[in-house]
């Protein structure tokens, strides 16, 4: 018997039968993984064809396969030809076999052949994940690859280097860097590896030192390799330097510009002639200690520039900080403008004066109109319980936009009636409700957003199931939405089942789709391929309710939608329904471009991304019906979305193309918006000393808001869409605000409107206010309210009696020359969800009114009519802005009766108060207190 076991066996049959084996297994894995990939694959294909993109799935199948292969390729020759090469290197000096005990008997190992697997597998492996990892950067390189050529234009101060540089061509420097990067470091791991196994490590403790000088070859080799990459990565890291953000500005420092940035030629110079001493001693001298030698060099320039960028830093800025770097605060705050649009905004100076003559109201009515009392928050709850109709119906948001109404531009609020099939009862969760019949929602709802009903409910003018309107010349002809924010499902149309339309009385209406959205199931094979697709494979494929003609409606969320076409674009999360002139409905997101990369831009964050440039670039339409996707380009100035148009030229349309209905409904983007208010409160200081200082630092104004748990928090304020006339304008129009209070005060210092109507798309204007004078806050008037001895009464009152209070949002609405404060408060019963206007509270810089409605509340604003907490109607007081007829003297029979309401008033007040409920007795209190009153009024 023999000592030992030879492993693999020496026979000739064996090996084959194994390579045979594992061949068949990579095919059969190949296959499996590859199929279901196909499958995918091709029924994007047929989604991307379906709306008229397919040139856009294969350009961008084809980009990224490309990246995939490239770099996968690339990589396993680099990493697999470098342990051939090290292995050749090594070769005398691998030992031959290694014998390890398996159940008592020695089994032999030769080393070679298994090396030789271990490092196929894992180089493929490395390449497999490299690939995919590069690929799921491959707009990087397809920018690079595509960006158009730089046509003047921005800058940057300190390298000179036009703006596509660092948009396009330093990232991919950066990418394949990083690439190079890993794989040299794999490389010098790898010629450790082969110095261990073939005795270098006894070499590297200082035995056997005449026997052991080849294994420096390889690793010599690697780590010239090394710092090559290295010398390369310290060059292109000296332009990421205008992307850092200090604790007073952004990019480049003083030191940097005179310490760091040429200090890091010199590293990267040492770096490279390390690379020079390393591939030498590789040639000549094969000496481990050279391989030390060599970074010395870098090593020393590096401490050295550390250390003079100290001294510099701490003994030349500091001392003189605001003049040394008052320079490159100047680089910052104008290219930090220009990156976020800020350059664009236009400032004006707004008196912000007190009185109501300046309000100015006879002049501004279509503002004082338009003024929104609902609350969107409440308005959805109350929606949800008129006109939910069912308990699988939902409204998922509120949208506000203009219209006109009996010829007139009026501003409105939008909600779209969803179906949710979350909220299908349990017993009608199957397969067929979910995909077959229960397939959309139906229709909208639209109201003035100061519309209200004598009962505080809003004045409808769409409503109800089928779509009726009160307005002429507004009909919604298709309100079917099959695409929305709800519909997170899959569905199957053109069935031979019925498709559930909207409840009609003890039946349910039905309907068809009609549409050509979809894709096409056609015969058997495709059917087949879809069901294996979306795991329908017991159902799809037998069902007798599916034909040929039948239709897949598939990424019907329109966030999913667009995504899906468009992953390079960042889109708004509040898409907006909009009803066009045909009758459809119609979704409309904002797209942007951003970048991290913009020159001497500092960074802020973006959800969960840290950016430093914004544009808002495209708009994006989404038919509710039938899926339809369209990308309307809007600024075809952003050198970023002009390089997408040229690798995808059939994805984007001009703006000029956008139908006409839908045009004069877009509107300016709340997240550009507040990302640019956040940013102009610190860069609207453009002289470097203030801006140093922080002399006028702005933050956007806060208000009392509730919390998702219903407790009362300090919030900042979200962008106001206003229908008005803005200060020095003629007409009115869609804009939208935000006011500015000081850092840590609570007064307003401005306020920024962005513009949504005609030629003044996309452009901004700041209103500047006074800064001798204090102009109250929404927090200061939000404590007027509070501290109002009828209001703070009643509020309370109304808190205690199986109800509470809820306060809309405090806007705050430029009229005139002056401020108009609107906040709208509501009942709402414990154990009803559904909330009910009571008051509207008005207020200008030092007067207060409120009143049961807004007409009320106006006439006691603007009109010198007494507040009040009721429905009924209170002569102004004379020389309060009404003639003094308007008190005169009743009749002995008037009175009679007024003697007799206050009466019974009072008996009503005692009668409910015995009762405890001290929320009516509150309100006949009050309706005592105007009673008597009116009868001191005509007494006189």
């Amino acid at each position: 018997m023999p000592e030992s076991i030879d492993w693999p066996p020496t026979t000739a049959a064996r090996p084959r039968r194994r390579r045979r084996l594992l061949l068949i297994l990579a095919v059969l894995a190949i296959i499996f993984f590859g199929s279901r990939t196909a499958l995918s694959n091709y029924v994007d294909l047929v989604w991307f064809r379906s709306l008229g993109y397919g040139d856009v799935f294969w350009r961008t199948l084809s980009l990224q396969s490309g990246v995939f292969a490239a770099f996968a390729v690339a990589t396993f020759l680099i990493l697999y030809g470098s342990f051939l090469a090290l292995k050749r290197a090594h070769l005398a000096d691998l030992p031959a076999g290694h014998t390890i005990l398996i159940g008592g008997r020695p089994v032999k190992f030769p080393v070679e052949p298994v090396l030789r697997l271990f490092a196929l597998g894992v180089s493929l492996a490395i390449a497999a994940a490299t690939g995919a990892g590069m690929m799921a950067e491959w707009a990087t390189l397809a920018l690079f690859r595509y960006a158009p050529r730089p046509t003047g234009g921005v800058i940057d101060p300190i390298f000179g280097k036009p703006l596509n540089f660092f948009l396009f061509t330093l990232p991919a420097w950066q990418l394949i860097l990083g690439w190079l990067l890993t794989l040299a470091v794999i490389t010098c791991i790898l010629a450790v590896f082969f110095i261990l196994i073939t005795g270098g490590a006894r070499a590297l403790a200082g035995s056997l030192s005449r026997h052991v000088t080849l294994p420096w070859r390889g690793l010599s080799i690697t780590f010239a390799f090394l710092l090559l990459i290295l010398a390369m990565r310290v060059y292109v890291g000296r332009f990421e330097r205008l992307f850092d953000d200090h604790t007073i500005f952004g990019g480049v420092t003083y030191t940097d510009a005179h310490v760091t940035i040429p200090g890091m030629l010199v590293v990267c110079a040492a770096l490279a002639l390390g690379a020079v001493i390393t591939a030498v001693n590789a040639v000549r001298v094969l000496r481990g200690r050279w391989l030390v030698a060599a970074i010395l060099p870098a090593a020393v320039c590096y401490i050295a520039v550390q250390g003079i960028g100290w001294y510099v830093s701490s003994f030349i800025v500091k001392p003189n900080e605001l003049v040394r770097e008052k320079p490159y605060i100047a680089y910052n705050t104008d290219l930090t403008r220009q990156a976020y649009g800020l350059n664009r905004i236009a400032q004006r100076e707004f008196p912000a004066e007190t009185t109501v003559e300046a309000a100015d109201p006879a002049n501004n009515q279509a503002t004082l109109q338009n003024i929104r009392l609902w609350d969107w928050h409440a308005l959805q709850d109350t929606l949800r319980q008129i006109q939910e109709i069912r308990t699988y119906y939902d409204f998922p948001d509120i949208d506000i936009d203009r219209y006109k109404i009996d010829g007139t531009i009026r501003q409105v609020m939008l909600a779209a009636r969803e179906l949710n099939v979350d909220k299908l009862p349990e017993s009608s969760r199957n397969w067929i409700n979910e995909k077959l019949i229960y397939t959309h929602g139906y229709g909208i709802t639209m109201n003035p957003v100061n519309g209200f009903t004598a009962e505080g409910l809003p004045t409808l003018i769409l409503s109800n199931m089928p779509v009726q309107s009160t307005v002429r010349s507004l009909a919604v002809t298709r309100p079917e939405i099959y695409f929305g924010e709800l519909t997170n499902t899959d569905v199957y149309v053109k069935t031979r089942q019925q498709e559930f339309n909207y409840p009609q009385g003890a039946t349910n209406n039905l309907t068809s789709y009609e549409g050509n959205g979809g894709i096409l199931l056609g015969g058997f094979l495709r059917r087949m391929i879809i069901a294996l697709d979306q795991s329908d494979l017991a159902k799809l494929p037998f069902s007798d309710d599916v034909n040929k003609d039948s239709r897949l409606l598939m990424r019907r969320n329109i966030r999913d939608r667009v995504s899906a076409l468009a992953p390079f674009l960042t889109f708004d999360p509040d898409a907006y329904i909009v009803l066009d002139d045909d009758g459809r409905l119609s979704w409309i997101m904002d797209a942007f471009t951003v970048s991290d990369s913009y020159p001497y831009s500092t960074h802020y964050r973006l959800d969960n991304n840290s950016i430093n440039y914004m544009r808002n670039s495209v708009k994006v339409v989404i038919d509710a019906y039938d899926g339809t996707t369209t990308f309307y380009v809007f600024d075809p100035d952003d050198p970023i979305v002009e390089a997408y148009r040229r690798i995808f030229p059939s994805l984007f349309k001009d703006a000029a193309m956008m139908p006409p209905g839908l045009r004069k409904h877009v509107r300016y983007p709340e997240l550009l918006l507040k990302l640019q208010a956040e940013v102009y409160g610190l860069y609207h200081m453009t002289d470097p000393a203030a801006f140093y200082n922080r002399e006028d630092l702005w933050t956007v104004a806060t208000e009392v808001g509730l919390s998702e748990a219903g407790q009362q928090v300090t919030q900042a304020i979200q962008p106001n869409f206003v229908l008005m006339r803005l200060p020095g304008e003629t007409g009115e129009e869609f804009v939208e605000i935000l006011p500015f209070t000081p850092a840590n005060r609570n007064n307003l210092i401005g306020w920024i409107a962005g513009r949504s109507d005609g030629a003044q798309y996309g452009t901004s204007v700041v209103y500047n206010f006074p800064k001798t004078k204090l102009v109250d806050g929404p927090l200061q008037i939000e404590a007027r309210i509070d501290q109002n001895a009828q209001l703070s009464g009643q509020l309370t009152l109304w808190n205690q009696q199986g109800s509470h209070v809820r306060r809309g949002a405090l806007l705050v609405i430029p009229t005139g020359r002056a401020l108009l404060y609107a906040e709208p408060i509501y009942l709402q019963a414990e154990r009803s969800p559904m909330p009910e206007l009571r008051l509207v509270v008005l207020a200008l810089q030092d007067r207060l009114a409120y009143g049961p409605t807004f007409e009320s509340a106006m006439a006691a604003l603007f009109g010198g009519a007494v507040s009040s907490l009721t429905a009924a109607a209170v002569p102004a007081e004379p020389g309060r802005g009404e003639p003094a007829s308007a008190a005169s003297p009743q009749s002995a029979a008037d009175l009679n009766a007024l003697i007799a309401e206050a009466a019974k008033d009072l008996a009503d007040y005692q009668r409910l108060t015995a009762d405890g409920k001290l929320g009516e007795a509150g309100q006949k209190l009050e309706e005592l207190k105007r009673a008597l009153d009116r009868l001191n009024t005509r007494k006189k």
